[in-house]
């Protein structure tokens, strides 16, 4: 925010409307609230992305009079005034504020995100502006209603990650000879005009043309940007990786944001783990060799799932791969739209349809409903015990364990392994028996009494059903899943 865009916004506008409001010295806590509240909310319902408190301008004339309000030195009592708004803010929505001298005057903006899923309430109460005031949105009825069909709409990838850019400052902030080679598009000296690179940009929703404007969207800049530093909102969506030594949090051997794009950074992030993760040393063909505990194709699969299918709309964490000496846990913000227990089967249900769908056509993740199926097959294969998924209200984290014996998996470890393993049978239209069950546990066959015990305790969960319930012998029996 410069003097200039200041200059660039009174002249747009040429008076307060329902998403700017100008002030001089009134400087209220409780009154900047309520208009953070107001204009937030207003914002959203005129389609806009940024609304505007401006203090050092005269409303009526729109004078540059200057302010002596400095907020980011101004407390609420003890606390200071912007995470005392913060904290009455709910949901917390984003703010930044900027002081600055425009023509020897001091100036003081807040520039506030518009609303996203709910109306911003400031102390419990949610405010709107009609005009120029504001008002309580519940006295607004038709407003309100209007407010939520807006939210219903609210895409995160279409958002703008930065606004009105030139060719030469798109081209500098993405990484477009990725995003052509990972598409396979054609880039050749005849092609590569700023202009044709901006309107392939434009075709895939990375960039849009508005009021004579470029803009890069959330989806570009989330996906290909060369640094998602250069852009506010999307600082927090890095992905973590953090590395422990031993099995609790108690000591950090390193960690590591990533910086780039999911997209430009992905094969990097995936190599980078695979290098760090703990190996086993085994002997092949006479020779010495280190291979990885974990599958490859799952740490893949489970990363680019908990990119694609993180709540956008959370801000505060980042998704996050932690790695112990004895698994491996990756999590990502919101709760998943489906049943933990139907990953295996269920075609998945995405928050970011657009992102998830590129992604698809990059090759970074598998096709639609296969992935958690063969993270499932390749921990069957390296006979792992079996993944834990865990749902809670704002998070969803998987965790992927390392080698355990046969004997030192407890009761809860086998009845896991029993229901995924049925799951993946019945996916491939089999049936799960006492042999296979052996066979994932990489158990013997004069050990039949332990898998037809583990089976016992699957049916008792209700997790497992016998495929034809009419069959009266015991002798092979065939079982599904509670859903088959």
């Amino acid at each position: 925010m410069t003097c200039e865009t200041l200059k660039e916004l009174i002249s747009l506008y040429k008076k307060e409307c329902e998403w700017i409001e100008f002030k001089v010295d009134n400087e209220k806590p409780e009154m900047i609230g309520e208009y953070i509240s107001a204009l937030s909310n207003s914002a959203t319902l005129y389609d806009i992305q940024k609304a505007y408190l401006i203090y050092g301008i005269e409303d009526e004339t729109l004078d540059l009079i200057g302010t002596k309000f400095k907020p980011k030195i101004t407390k609420k009592g003890n606390e200071e005034l912007e995470n005392w708004l913060h904290r009455l803010l709910e949901p917390n929505v984003d703010f930044s504020i900027y002081e600055f001298e425009c023509q020897g005057k001091s100036v003081s903006i807040f520039e506030i995100d518009c609303a996203t899923h709910s109306p911003i309430s400031f102390q419990g109460k949610e405010y709107i502006r009609v005009g120029s005031y504001k008002k309580s949105l519940k006295d607004y009825p038709q407003k309100e209603r209007k407010l939520w069909q807006s939210f219903s709409s609210f895409c995160f990838e279409d958002e703008i990650a930065k606004s009105k850019v030139d060719m030469e400052t798109i081209l500098s902030l993405l990484d477009y000879k990725t995003f052509f080679k990972l598409l396979k598009l054609p880039l050749s000296e005849e092609n590569s005009t700023h202009e044709y690179i901006i309107s392939k940009l434009i075709e895939y929703g990375l960039v849009v043309s508005k009021e004579a404007y470029l803009s890069i969207t959330n989806l570009g800049a989330l996906l290909f940007a060369n640094n998602l530093g250069h852009f506010k909102n999307l600082q927090r969506k890095k992905i973590r990786v953090i590395k422990y030594k031993g099995n609790s949090k108690l000591h950090t051997e390193f960690e590591q944001e990533g910086i780039r794009g999911y997209a430009v950074g992905f094969q990097g992030l995936v190599q980078y783990i695979m290098k760090i993760i703990p190996r086993n040393e085994v002997i092949q063909n006479a020779l010495r060799e280190e291979v990885s505990l974990y599958p490859e194709i799952a740490i893949r699969e489970l990363i680019a799932n908990a990119l694609i299918h993180q709540d956008l709309s959370i801000n505060g964490t980042n998704p996050m791969v932690e790695i112990y000496d004895n698994r491996i846990e990756i999590t990502n913000n919101g709760k998943p739209l489906i049943d933990v227990l139907r990953l295996i089967d269920y075609q998945p249900k995405s928050r970011n349809e657009k992102l998830a769908n590129l992604m698809r056509l990059m090759g970074i993740c598998e096709e639609r409903g296969s992935g958690i199926d063969k993270v499932i097959a390749s921990i069957e294969l390296y006979q792992l015990p079996a993944p834990k998924f865990i749902a809670e209200e704002d998070y969803f984290k998987v965790v992927m364990f390392a080698p355990l014996p046969f004997e030192d998996m407890d009761r809860q470890d086998r009845i896991r392994a029993t229901y995924q393993h049925t799951c993946l049978k019945f996916m491939n239209q089999e049936y799960m028996t006492n042999s296979t069950l052996r066979e994932r546990f990489g158990i013997g066959s004069k050990q039949h009494s332990k898998a037809s015990k583990i089976i016992s305790d699957t049916l008792e969960k209700k997790l497992i059903k016998p495929a034809d319930p009419d069959n009266k012998s015991t002798k092979h029996i065939k079982y599904v899943p509670f859903f088959g």
